[in-house]
């Protein structure tokens, strides 16, 4: 699809993208202050590309849990710790668990607009920092966002839920098995561990010290939630977390996570101005949204939007990124377009890299990009559900050197 037949009037590109290594609860980066973890992606997104940091019109950022550390517009406190030009704008948003692949939709969106040349998207969770909050505890009742009238107008249906129980719902609803959920975790750190040892990722990570007020500390450079070898009768012993005769466990869920991702989206004019050079363009951008209840279902007509608006079919798409929130959601994916394992999360995902929030959509396309120029593939589809059933998916083409 053209830009003129977009209704824009100018293409937006990737020109460069960045992702830290993701750490587990507790684990590696847990003493990273979530704004230096993001502040830190910035700068090293901004040093790789070259580009003068003044020339940013703005940056946006996804962030789930906003309190405590990560509160008070926490984008703009980023670029000051990333000792960005003050001059430089941002701006937090929260989509959810799409909220960092949203921060990506809206920077294309406003430089297709022409409001603006150049763009920092990023995302970050530091779920070390900040307390989770009580619907993401197994057995604790939702949170005070949910107000009388929107509870009450579910009551019939079943009552609104937590996504753990959610997650429920939707393995009895599409008929999943335990083995094959536990299949598919198994098979996330499989992909993930074979990855990481085939240096996969290595170019896109930012390493970080364990300390950051220590440069002596160990650095971290790889995800550390990957697990080498795990061991299936273990995993097929492991108790569910939500439901006593549920089939959702550990092991077939995503991760508790720290970690930050940022891409740098320029108008294909400006970055050929800048001697840029453009890595991917944005062929469709969507979001939708279906039943709050099961929540997970949106990601199907988000996609199903993306292709329409891109002018491509499921089989023009080479690599598709579908966020394992729980294992039952990229399985859903698979069923309903008749999607070839070679071609879904190739490199692993959640499960296995780990989940924060914020930044996933962000270290998703991110990863997505990179897979495409490894593996000299042309499209990618990337789509992630969001609590209380909402979705976006992203369609981008790569772009050969030039």
């Amino acid at each position: 699809m053209s830009v003129e037949a977009s209704g824009f009037g100018s293409e937006a590109v990737i020109v460069e993208a960045v992702r830290t290594p993701v750490g587990r609860r507790g684990g590696a980066l847990s003493a990273w202050h979530p704004v230096d973890l993001l502040g830190a992606t910035i700068a090293d997104l901004i040093d790789r590309s070259g580009v003068q940091p003044e020339l940013i019109d703005d940056v946006i950022a996804g962030c789930v849990l906003q309190s405590d550390q990560q509160t008070g517009n926490m984008a703009r406190h980023a670029v000051l710790a990333a000792g960005l030009p003050e001059s430089v704008p941002a701006v937090t948003i929260d989509r959810q668990c799409g909220s960092g692949q949203q921060a990506v939709s809206f920077a294309a969106q406003a430089v297709m607009a022409g409001s603006q040349d150049l763009v920092v998207a990023c995302g970050v969770e530091s779920m070390s920092q900040v307390p989770m909050p009580p619907a993401m505890t197994p057995g604790a009742p939702l949170g005070p966002q949910y107000s009388p009238r929107e509870l009450a107008r579910y009551d019939e249906a079943g009552g609104l839920m937590a996504q753990g129980l959610s997650s429920e719902l939707m393995n009895t609803r599409f008929g999943f098995t335990r083995a094959e959920l536990d299949e598919f975790g198994m098979r996330s750190h499989q992909r993930a561990a074979a990855a990481t040892r085939a240096g996969y990722f290595r170019d896109q990570l930012v390493p970080l010290h364990a300390d950051p007020a220590d440069a002596s500390s160990p650095v971290v450079d790889r995800d550390e939630g990957i697990r080498e070898n795990l061991d299936p009768e273990k995993v097929a012993g492991l108790r569910t977390v939500f439901a006593e005769d549920g089939k959702t466990t550990a092991a077939n869920s995503s991760q508790i996570s720290d970690g930050a991702g940022a891409l740098l989206i320029a108008s294909r004019e400006f970055a050929a101005e800048h001697g840029l050079r453009p890595r991917a363009r944005f062929r469709a951008l969507s979001v939708a949204a279906d039943d709050p209840i099961i929540q997970f279902t949106a990601i199907l007509e988000a996609s199903r939007k993306a292709l329409k608006k891109s002018g491509l079919t499921v089989d023009e798409i080479d690599l598709f990124e579908v966020n394992e929130a729980f294992a039952g959601v990229p399985l859903m994916f698979q069923r309903e377009f008749g999607i070839p394992d070679d071609k879904l999360n190739v490199n692993g995902g959640s499960v296995a890299i780990g989940h924060p929030l914020g930044s996933t959509g962000a270290r998703m396309l991110t990863d997505l990009l990179n897979e495409l120029e490894r593996s000299g593939k042309r499209f990618g589809l990337l789509t992630v559900c969001e609590a209380t059933g909402t979705a976006n998916a992203t369609i981008i083409e790569r772009l050969d050197q030039e």
